[in-house]
């Protein structure tokens, strides 16, 4: 059934989104505080700075009316960078309607207040009802068709089951889930790992790092979401280890981008200055290192990378010290 589909932010990842609401047959507007980003999308039907190639049909909305993108609508998807959502959800918050769906697509915890994006979102829009959708998914890969997965999680399985149903086709597999808390913090976590593994790869490392860096960081995400109420299950999965493959082995992720420019002797400032795009895995490494001392758990890639991030610790000697903590069983 065709549904009225408002996108909240008009970076890559939401056009994308945007792009795959249109070709399941949805009436989509998107909207955008940038009215440069807008006025581009109206007049070429594509996002040229960020989604380059990905065209638009006709009868697509876009505007800088936050309001026209959420009054009315059957679902309203949230997809500004994680450091935003605060900010944009209380912009929202007038027009959002009694039990209206918002689904949460960005991944991150606040650096202020260590809440998932999904927290933020239920305290600053008490009347919505929030779906969480992640998984191992650039946006360059999802708007031009290569087949991808992804979950939707909600505790409601009706509001989980709406999302898959609206957005997946024969390209993109949508799954559900019970456990949102996880998802999220899978997600977010792995970018603090991606960057690490950026790190390992700025400072001329090879696969054996690589993976090693993937098998431990999962470890310390799944060690860390199930002290923090998530399920195990969640991390075996697409929103866990999948997620991590592919932000710790692409190019098309900015937190290996970033974390490569680290290692070769960059800032944590100029890497994200020369990405030229919101880096997560930098806001989200502070709140991990937090959730971490929270609930005892010991991460010592968390660690390490945010000594390299806000103490510039030499990314090198970061290596050696992980490689040379005591010894002790790989599973315990």
């Amino acid at each position: 059934m065709k549904k009225k589909v408002g996108v909240i932010g008009a970076g890559s990842w939401g056009t994308a989104l945007s792009k795959v609401l249109c070709d399941n047959g949805h009436a989509v507007t998107l909207y955008s505080a940038i009215p440069s980003e807008i006025e581009m999308l109206q007049k070429y039907r594509e996002q040229k700075e960020k989604l380059p190639g990905v065209i638009f049909p006709e009868d697509t909305v876009f505007t800088t009316d936050i309001g026209s993108a959420i009054t009315g609508m059957d679902l309203i998807v949230l997809a500004v960078p994680s450091p935003f959502t605060r900010s944009t959800a209380v912009n929202m918050s007038g027009y959002v309607s009694e039990g209206q769906i918002v689904v949460s697509v960005a991944k991150g915890l606040e650096d202020v207040s260590f809440d998932t994006l999904s927290e933020i979102i239920k305290e600053e829009i008490p009347q919505c009802r929030v779906v969480v959708m992640c998984g191992p998914t650039h946006a360059e890969e999802v708007g031009t068709g290569v087949p991808t997965a992804i979950v939707a999680g909600s505790e409601n399985s009706d509001h989980a089951r709406l999302v898959q149903d609206v957005f997946m086709n024969k390209v993109l597999r949508v799954y559900t889930s019970d456990d949102p808390y996880g998802m999220e913090l899978g997600g977010a976590l792995k970018n603090v790992i991606a960057l690490a593994a950026g790190i390992a790869d700025g400072l001329g490392y090879g696969d054996n790092t690589k993976a090693a860096l993937i098998t431990r960081g999962i470890h310390e995400i799944a060690r860390l979401g199930v002290a923090a109420g998530g399920k195990r299950e969640t991390f075996d999965g697409l929103t866990g280890i999948g997620d991590l493959i592919v932000t710790c082995a692409s190019m098309h992720s900015r937190n290996r981008r970033a974390g490569i420019l680290i290692g070769k002797g960059k800032t944590a400032d100029e890497a994200m200055a020369e990405v030229n795009q919101v880096v997560e895995g930098v806001y989200s490494a502070k709140a991990a290192k937090h959730l971490a001392a929270k609930y005892g758990v010991d991460m010592p890639i968390i660690d390490q990378v945010n000594l390299v991030l806000f103490e510039n610790k030499n990314p090198a000697e970061a290596l050696v010290d992980l490689m040379t903590r005591d010894r002790k069983p790989e599973v315990t």
